[in-house]
């Protein structure tokens, strides 16, 4: 799968309904079809949009680790807590389940951005507030993460 670019505000009907940004599908044609898995995010108020074999890969992953450990089932049921198989109807428009619209506190006005493989849908105002809260150290998180030059971890 190639990787997914752009950063879009979109809005949110009545019935809970997104029509996804023409950029995106445009990206997604090849894999419009095939469905996606929406999530909760793990580390923001947000949910997360897997293309189905991203999603299938991941779950490859994840059922390698040991299930006769604790933590590992703790963390597989965690992870997977919420999610839902969805799809993209004929008119372009993704339904968001209500249980995960009330957990990303989705109103009318939302946010579809990129993140790599996956596709993140935010509130707005928790996009932009999140936005805000990482600018402040952005510069140290992005020399930290992608300044490495000393192993092949670092992209400089």
């Amino acid at each position: 799968m190639d990787l997914i670019t752009g950063t879009y505000d979109c809005k949110v009907d009545a019935k809970g309904r997104l029509m996804m940004p023409a950029a995106i599908k445009k990206q997604l044609s090849a894999i419009l079809q095939d469905g996606f898995v929406l999530r909760r995010s793990v580390f923001q108020k947000c949910l997360e949009l897997y293309p189905i074999g991203e999603w299938q890969g991941l779950m490859k992953k994840m059922n390698k680790l040991n299930k006769f450990k604790k933590k590992n089932n703790d963390f597989i049921r965690r992870f997977t807590a919420g999610a839902k198989m969805v799809e993209v109807d004929v008119n372009g428009r993704l339904l968001i389940p209500k249980d995960l619209t009330v957990f990303a506190d989705i109103s009318k006005n939302i946010v579809v951005a990129s993140a790599i493989n996956i596709i993140e849908i935010w509130d707005k105002d928790l996009y932009e507030q999140a936005i805000d809260d990482a600018t402040v150290d952005f510069a140290d998180l992005a020399e930290e993460v992608m300044g490495q030059d000393d192993d092949d971890n670092g992209v400089s």
